[in-house]
């Protein structure tokens, strides 16, 4: 695997090894020595599948301390644009974001470390993401931040139709007052 850093330290874009036949492909999506050499010991404790049709606005999610998840994001159907947003208050790259392009047919990752707020965008039918976390869900610390608060500027992509976006996602405040609650 190709652990790549991105500009907001300990978020990391990783291509794994794929060994293609006639047959088909093998990768390897985990390997925890291979993480831990990479800086990520954290043990994953259970994984979430979701589908979206395109269009399908999800997040921006993130559990506070000390059920704060890091994730490891992978899309096996379909194509997203993932985002994470720094939500370390003492971090340089406090209120930045990062978006990426995540495919089934790159079969690049992400991995989304603890006090990162996440979030993607379905840019086709049938989009199937799966993603492990450090943390389970836990609803007393389950937060989120409106996927459109004017102070990030996220741009997210034109899918030629207004986005789909859960009520709970909707009602999410502005960042500051994420932070503050």
């Amino acid at each position: 695997m190709i652990f790549t850093p991105t500009r907001l330290a300990g978020v990391l874009l990783i291509s794994p090894e794929v060994f293609r036949d006639a047959r088909g492909f093998f990768l390897e999506s985990y390997n925890h020595a291979q993480f831990a050499a990479a800086g990520i010991p954290e043990a994953f404790v259970q994984d979430n599948h979701s589908r979206s049709a395109k269009g399908a606005l999800r997040g921006l999610h993130f559990q506070r301390d000390p059920m704060a998840q890091g994730k490891l994001v992978r899309v096996i159907r379909g194509n997203i644009f993932d985002v994470v947003v720094d939500i370390r208050p003492e971090s340089p790259t406090f209120g930045h974001w990062l978006g990426e392009p995540l495919s089934a047919e790159s079969m690049r990752m992400l991995y989304v470390p603890p006090g990162f707020a996440h979030g993607f965008l379905a840019l086709q039918d049938d989009t199937d993401v799966l993603y492990k976390v450090t943390q389970p869900y836990s609803p007393a610390h389950d937060r989120g931040i409106i996927w459109n608060d004017p102070t990030l500027k996220i741009a997210w992509p034109d899918v030629g139709m207004p986005y789909a976006v859960s009520d709970k996602d909707r009602a999410y405040p502005r960042l500051h007052e994420a932070l503050a609650r």
